[in-house]
């Protein structure tokens, strides 16, 4: 069922055509991801969806009573509300959805047989389910502990980052649960912690979901269908990421030569990634596979887990490498026990490492543990607080968001070529400054345009292709995928891969990180461990090891639990152990049998059939046999613990 239809749309900014008959329909249940260059149209379909645009000319048909709403790039909050009051405040229809119920409830016990009562019971129920409204004030601390906004909980949400706000109102929309929700770059100022549990709430949340997004994992695992904008068209593919390439990649080899580039950059990005991807399945797999065994075991013996992770630890290739390795190429940087704390908090202690000339580092950690802090140590803008850097007579290209190597009154031109002239020279080739930049995306009528008028992506783009006109021995990149698009992105992947010096780059998209890097410096727990996997891989390898902490803690609970009642049944009379024994299947039995009655209740089609009064008369005598039992439960319970502790 379709929820929105964009028909024949078009959109114009001045004489710059946007979108051009331009279809689109936006079914139940679907999570669309829209694909395209920067500039190219990408938010404005978004904003049409949304009602934020009016299209020049077509229609757009949105189903009755449909909700949509949109995450705001620049959210804004009531003053004086703290984090989780922020949270709280954009989830009231839901909240007062539930205060209502349970006053109708109220109600109905007084009232059973007013049928007006029971069919507003059963509206606000399928309202709050709709919702996924049970247990709120639960999912509200779920999602403030897992988008790291636990320590800001009761500060005035004002006072925070951007960023930050940003997070705030993400979790609140994504609780608030609308038709149709739509997200623009959700990912960003997340780290992958934080993404992956997105990515599990919005594939979780039987959602319709249009979103924007440059992280390539994130559109392959959350995306049903795919959407990109090119040249005022919609293309529609089905599936996530890599079905769009292998789709793409048929189009463009049934069209002109002028594509061959593309198509090769295409096919090379899905062979990789299908590469990557067979790898994961078998991997995902084999984890299964040793998952359920361990848990076998630990049920026989909980000490059998720690041995599996020390030997998980072991086999994990380049897992933790501690000190120096030796080699013959040229050394750049060296750490020797370098420690660094700000602000009263330690960030890494005792770091040692050497970075030698062809290496790919990526360094990647949760948000705030350092990780920027490093590269300005490397780049000697900031002190260490001890141990030994060395550096090496090298020349560093840095890239970081502030774009500070472009100028917004001059022209792309004037920036390339400062002293006249329209050549510049490229790792020792003399080229026209227009076909360098055309390897960047920018039209030829791009070049005498001044860099204020460009989008922050556009000026993103200028800033890597003014890095990658000088010589360097090493480059060092703070976040350099925010803001680009994927094509971009590519083209960034493909200069670093052809890159002779190191390069060092922070960054928290996993397929970028993937496919560039063959090291990772990982920051956690105030150190950085090093590892030769690739960062999708580690992460992984993290998740096997929470969960079989998880299932030590679960075994050793289990034993303390018999061994406890072991010793209290010890001292108990035969019937009361046979209380502490049975009763509790007997409560569950009565809690889900009233549950089925609390449901009978709400159905007319049910309690018309097998009879109000009946329906009624069982639920009183089961709470009064489940009082009983619960009261002759806990009396005895009380007594084991009062032996316990004797």
């Amino acid at each position: 069922m379709a929820l929105v239809d964009l028909i024949d749309i078009d959109k114009k900014f001045g004489i710059k055509v946007i979108l051009e008959k331009a279809n689109l329909s936006i079914s139940e249940k679907s999570r669309t991801a829209i694909i395209g260059k920067n500039g190219g149209g990408k938010s404005t379909l978004m904003k049409i969806i949304a009602g934020l645009y009016k299209p020049d000319d077509g229609r757009v048909i949105v189903q009755n009573n449909i909700n949509i709403q949109m995450l705001d790039q620049n959210p804004k909050f009531e003053d004086g509300l703290s984090v989780k009051e922020a949270i709280t405040s954009q989830l009231k229809e839901i909240f007062d959805a539930i205060k209502e119920y349970e006053d109708t409830l109220n109600l109905i016990s007084k009232n059973p047989e007013d049928n007006e009562l029971l069919h507003k019971q059963n509206d606000l129920i399928k309202f709050i389910e709709s919702k996924d409204g049970w247990n709120l004030d639960n999912k509200i601390e779920r999602v403030i502990e897992n988008f790291n906004l636990k320590e800001y909980e009761n500060r005035d949400v004002n006072s925070l980052s951007g960023g930050e706000i940003r997070r705030v109102a993400l979790s609140a929309l994504i609780l608030k649960k609308p038709d149709i929700l739509l997200l623009d770059e959700p990912t960003n100022h997340l780290d992958v912690y934080m993404v992956k549990f997105l990515e599990d709430m919005l594939i979780n949340s039987n959602q319709t979901i249009v979103f924007i997004s440059h992280d390539r994992y994130f559109i392959d695992r959350v995306a049903t269908n795919c959407i990109e904008i090119e040249d005022g068209r919609l293309l529609f593919f089905e599936g996530g990421y890599s079905k769009y390439l292998r789709k793409k990649q048929e189009i463009l080899a049934s069209m002109q030569k002028t594509h061959e580039t593309l198509l090769k950059n295409l096919r090379s990005e899905e062979e990789w990634l299908r590469r990557g991807v067979k790898a994961r399945l078998k991997r995902n797999e084999g984890r299964k596979q040793r998952i359920f065994a361990m848990r076998e075991a630990a049920k026989k013996n909980p000490g059998v887990i720690r041995k599996i992770k020390i030997e998980l630890e072991r086999t994990n290739v380049g897992f933790k490498i501690g000190g120096i390795t030796q080699n013959r190429k040229k050394m750049l940087f060296e750490c020797k026990n370098l420690s660094k704390s700000l602000g009263g908090k330690k960030l890494f202690e005792n770091f040692s490492a050497r970075v030698l000339q062809g290496e790919r580092i990526g360094i990647v950690g949760r948000n705030g543990t350092g990780k920027s802090t490093l590269l300005k140590i490397l780049l000697g803008e900031m002190s260490y607080d001890s141990g030994m850097l060395k550096k090496g007579d090298i020349k560093i290209g840095y890239f970081d968001q502030t774009r500070s190597s472009i100028s917004d009154d001059k022209t792309l031109i004037e920036i390339f070529c400062p002293n006249g002239g329209d050549h510049i020279m490229v790792k020792g080739r003399y080229m026209h400054v227009y076909g360098y930049l055309k390897n960047f995306l920018f039209p030829k009528e791009f070049l005498t345009q001044p860099v204020a008028t460009l989008s922050g992506g556009e000026k993103n783009r200028l800033a890597l292709a003014k890095l990658f006109t000088a010589e360097y021995d090493c480059l060092i990149l703070d976040e350099p995928t925010n803001d680009l698009d994927i094509a971009t992105i590519n083209i960034l992947e493909e200069y670093l891969l052809d890159f002779d010096g190191a390069v060092i780059v922070v960054s928290h998209d996993r397929y970028f990180v993937d496919k560039i890097t063959n090291k990772l410096w990982i920051f956690e727990d105030e150190k950085i461990n090093q590892s030769h996997m690739e960062y999708s891989e580690y992460l992984e390898y993290e998740d096997e090891i929470d969960e079989l902490n998880k299932i030590e803690k679960e075994a050793i609970e289990q034993q303390d639990l018999q061994a406890k009642q072991k010793e209290k049944t010890q001292k108990l009379t035969y019937r009361q152990n046979k209380i502490l024994e049975e009763h509790p299947h007997l409560i569950e039995d009565i809690e889900n049998r009233i549950k089925e009655l609390n449901h009978a209740l709400s159905d007319p089609e049910i309690y018309q059939k097998l009879g109000l009064s009946e329906l009624y008369e069982e639920l009183e005598d089961k709470k009064g046999s489940l009082a009983k039992l619960e009261n002759e439960y806990f009396e005895v319970l009380a007594i084991a613990e009062s032996l316990e502790q004797e």
